[in-house]
């Protein structure tokens, strides 16, 4: 009842449609028995007896009767789903600003397709117990408790008859609602199998062609495809058990009705019993079934939408967000940087930043080098806070990371990533990332100052030219050139740079270089150095190995040294002649 009534609590905005749906039903319950008794009338007192003029109004009120229960009937199901619709729309908006603001820890470690599946399968499965589920589940009582209690008026033991079957009823009731939970359950494992493994292979499919792995990762596809269909297949059968089952049991009541009426009428054993009676008792049966052949499924739909509002909840109740604490709201950065004795893990007990400590000056550029998994990503990814810190200390103008507003800290800080990511939509979509209230004269004098305005313009459609899902329509030296212009566009304090290191053709090199140099002249800037001429470049340079600061001064002063960054520059350079001479 507690996940109910926190599902419940997204039609509190609502309530004047949640009451008048409630009232439809108890207003629905009523009018149901309404044209049974009417033509039990009809029958017995108007064809009976041949009063035409009183038959044809009991045929007025009947078509009346039938007019208003339809418009009712209406109305209900239209509120219903309406309500349905507008609650989860509002579940939805805030499922994903939870997931927006989750820490990026949740998803290294939670595939895309499933909260892909819990923001929109889920919450269609909770829209559910609104139009078919607990709304829908108290109208149908409420009609077959006044079925039955308008029955047992007319007669009694014409209704004890007409009931003896339901046990029956029940047991395969039951039944059914066993069979087909357990068949929605692993349908839902499955969508969210099938989602997380078609968004995982769909972004990596350049690696699943490189490697021909075509034939192997679509066997494993077909393994939770055919647990998809079974599950689904399961399902059908017990549908496919359930119905006639019901229809054979209404059958058996109508037999025991039209039997015991029947005797009661041709032996004269009541006075009750009249063909009136027998022709509303075969109205209400049908009445009664036709609820009762729904209700296990209804029930099901409502535990259903109750496990995926369960499974909803589990995201809104994270607590894996970053904690927006900070107020200060600094219109401009300054650009001091200091990390005292900072200690980071992703993992608990697996540390990957050890005590590191420094101090980078306003406007200096600090390039960081380490062979793979030294820690030099970790550096700049709790530099704006997309993930906390355990022990130590940043220090941005003297003042800690967290006194910092959140949102306005990373309004100051302009980060470039080595693997781009664009968004389906235009070049001024991706460099504004959708921001309307940027002109795009703005985006052109940006795209000026970094050299890449020709190249755009060069473009089908220059800055409504459309880069695809994740620019598949540019070359990677292309993808980052725009990167940059999203970052200068914001016109950061403090620049993270995290260098492409694939190949790029001659002309983006010269602009990537180009681009390099103005976006981090006049900004304190933390670069993660794979070109020699950035390392060469930088106010200080420090080596990383296995999460420590081993090495740390100006590139004359550690290659004077011929410690390890020495070995790693003399790496670097060997690499690149080498290429120079491929190319010539």
């Amino acid at each position: 009842m507690g996940l109910l009534k926190r599902i419940f609590s997204f039609t509190k905005p609502y309530k004047k449609t949640l009451y008048t749906t409630m009232a439809l039903s108890v207003a629905l319950a009523g009018l149901s028995v309404l044209r049974p008794l009417l033509i039990q009338t009809s029958v017995d007192t108007y064809i009976q007896k041949h009063l035409l003029t009183g038959l044809i109004w009991m045929c007025v009120l009947q078509l009346a009767a039938l007019l208003l229960e339809s418009a009712l009937r209406f109305w209900f199901a239209y509120r219903a789903n309406w309500l349905g619709q507008t609650s989860v729309n509002d579940m939805r908006k805030e499922v994903f600003r939870k997931i927006l603001h989750q820490h990026l820890s949740f998803y290294d470690r939670t595939p895309i397709g499933i909260l892909t599946t819990r923001t929109i399968n889920d919450i269609e499965a909770v829209n559910d117990i609104f139009s078919e589920g607990i709304i829908s589940i108290t109208a149908d009582l409420l009609t077959i408790i006044a079925i039955i209690i308008t029955m047992i008026i007319i007669n009694w033991k014409l209704t004890l008859i007409c009931l003896i079957p339901f046990p029956l009823l029940v047991i395969a009731t039951y039944w059914f609602k066993e069979s087909v939970n357990k068949s929605f359950q692993r349908v839902r494992n499955a969508v969210a199998h099938l989602n997380a493994f078609a968004q995982e292979h769909l972004t990596g499919m350049y690696l699943v062609q490189a490697f021909a792995a075509e034939k192997r990762e679509a066997g494993k596809f077909d393994e939770i495809n055919k647990e998809h269909r079974d599950a689904n297949i399961k399902g059908i059968f017990a549908y496919s058990v359930f119905f006639p089952i019901v229809e054979i049991i209404l059958a058996i009541s109508l037999g025991l009705l039209v039997w015991f009426g029947a005797k009661s009428m041709l032996n004269y054993q009541s006075t009750h019993m009249t063909a009136g009676v027998i022709i509303s008792f075969v109205m209400y049966l049908n009445l009664l079934f036709r609820p009762l052949r729904m209700m296990a499924d209804k029930f099901n739909t409502l535990q259903m939408g109750m496990i995926a509002g369960d499974r909803i909840f589990t995201i809104l109740d994270s607590k894996e967000y970053l904690h927006n604490n900070g107020s200060y709201q600094p219109q401009r950065i300054i650009g001091d940087v200091e990390f005292k004795n900072v200690h980071f893990s992703y993992k608990p007990g697996v540390p990957v930043l050890k005590g590191i400590s420094f101090k980078l000056e306003h406007g200096k550029t600090m390039a960081v080098v380490g062979h793979t998994g030294a820690g030099k990503t970790s550096i700049i990814s709790i530099l704006n806070r997309l993930y906390e810190i355990q022990e130590g200390s940043i220090l941005i103008d003297n003042r800690d990371l967290n006194e910092y507003d959140m949102y306005s800290l990373r309004e100051h800080v302009g980060i470039v990533l080595q693997d781009v990511f664009l968004f389906s939509g235009t070049i001024y979509e991706n460099i504004t990332l959708r921001n309307t209230d940027i002109p795009l004269s703005k985006v052109q004098e940006v795209a000026k100052m970094l050299g890449i305005h020709d190249f755009i313009m060069r473009l089908p459609g220059d800055y409504n030219f459309n880069v695809m899902e994740r620019g598949a329509t540019l070359s990677q030296g292309q993808r980052q050139l725009l990167s940059f212009a999203r970052a200068l566009l914001y016109d950061p304090s403090i620049l993270i740079l995290d260098e492409a290191t694939s190949s790029v053709d001659s002309e983006s090199e010269q602009l990537i270089q180009h681009a390099i140099d103005t976006l981090i002249k006049g900004r304190t800037s933390v670069v993660i150095a794979h070109r020699l001429s950035t390392i060469r470049k930088a106010d200080r340079i420090i080596v990383m190995e296995q999460g420590q600061i081993i090495e740390s001064g100006s590139h004359s002063s550690l290659i004077s040294k011929k410690g390890t960054y020495y070995d790693l520059y003399t790496a670097v350079e060997k690499q690149v002649e080498k290429q120079n001479v491929e190319v010539l």
